[in-house]
């Protein structure tokens, strides 16, 4: 089901996400009182949903989904400033995902929003868990290769230091995921790299939050910024960023880049980048999300000598992304949400 007033943003919606044979729009409604009227005789498996409306906002109205009838919610917003923390507060209401709304672009961003659009609603859609359900088909994806080449020998670099450095991946229900890991990081926790799927502009908002909440310093991740001991950045909508290092020192290199695993920032990427400029020295965790993003990375990093973490299926709300690294033998341990940051800190100190 499709709530938006826009009657533009609606035909858009349900024209990309038709060609996906496995989506089916069952209902549009131009406000929450006409969405409420129709669940009356239509029972969806997902709600894209709008922010601001008329007679009812798309926050309220979540938060009544919710209480009543809970079904997988995203949530659908254009950047405001001013409106991107209520849009991430909608996460913390129940909300599963977040995505720009879609707008004239070139033929290749109507590409990659279909990608980006039908692989969110399977995503959500998976959050019921529903364990009969056959895995989505999905259209050939690039792997790693196409930001970051895979090496084929050792390097100097990824020589044992003291300096240990943390990395994280997440996609569906990450938000809250990553907010329960780095809440509870001590202040002088080793240098946090993160990449949570999220569009342009929202992971600003989503560092800034973090912030707020957390010992360590958060912040959206820029071109060349050091990895500080005491410091976490999350990666930036739109960009690819990727782990670096030069002499003793770690870096983040944020840069442009097909998607990657369906996605740009990309799990894989970032954790390929770790195994090689990192090696021994890197500590990872793979979080709740649909799909296979990071699954390769994580064997890569594993196989390099680093410390791997995936979260338990109890934990996840979606069990897509720490399943396949699991089953591909990239993870040293699971283990719950609510353990895995003293799991981190306790691998760095060995």
């Amino acid at each position: 089901m499709l709530v938006d007033d826009s009657a533009l943003v609606r035909q858009t919606l349900s024209d990309v996400l038709s060609t996906d044979p496995q989506i089916e729009i069952v209902a549009t409604a131009q406000d929450p009182f006409v969405a409420a009227k129709k669940m009356r005789t239509i029972s969806p498996d997902v709600m894209i949903l709008d922010v601001e409306m008329p007679r009812m906002d798309g926050i309220t109205f979540l938060k009544k989904i919710m209480s009543q009838h809970p079904i997988p919610v995203i949530i659908c917003s254009t950047l405001v400033d001013k409106g991107a923390d209520t849009t991430l507060k909608a996460l913390e209401y129940g909300a599963v995902d977040i995505i720009q709304k879609p707008k004239v672009g070139t033929r290749q961003f109507l590409e990659e929003a279909k990608v980006i659009l039908s692989d969110a609603v399977k995503g959500a859609a998976g959050v019921k868990l529903d364990r009969l359900k056959k895995r989505p088909l999905v259209s050939p994806k690039l792997s790693a290769d196409a930001v970051i080449h895979k090496s084929d020998n050792s390097s100097k670099s990824m020589v044992k230091t003291t300096e240990k450095i943390i990395v994280i991946g997440a996609s569906t229900g990450g938000t809250e995921a990553v907010r329960e890991v780095l809440e509870t990081m001590p202040r002088d926790a080793p240098g946090i790299v993160v990449v949570q799927h999220m569009p342009e502009g929202f992971t600003s908002s989503f560092a800034k939050r973090l912030d707020t909440l957390c010992q360590v310093n958060v912040k959206e991740a820029q071109d060349g910024d050091s990895v500080l001991r005491g410091h976490a950045m999350i990666a930036p909508g739109n960009k690819h960023t990727l782990l670096k290092r030069s002499g003793a020192r770690y870096y983040v290199e944020v840069k442009d880049g097909p998607l990657v695993s369906r996605h740009r920032p990309s799990v894989d990427v970032l954790f390929r980048s770790s195994a090689r400029y990192g090696g021994r020295n890197i500590v990872a965790a793979i979080l709740t999300g649909m799909g296979d993003d990071g699954a390769n990375g994580m064997k890569e990093m594993l196989d390099a000598g680093a410390y791997t973490i995936g979260q338990n299926e109890e934990t996840c709300v979606v069990y897509g992304m720490p399943k396949e690294a699991f089953e591909r033998g990239g993870v040293t341990k699971q283990m719950p949400l609510e353990k895995i940051s003293e799991g981190l800190i306790l691998a760095c100190r060995k």
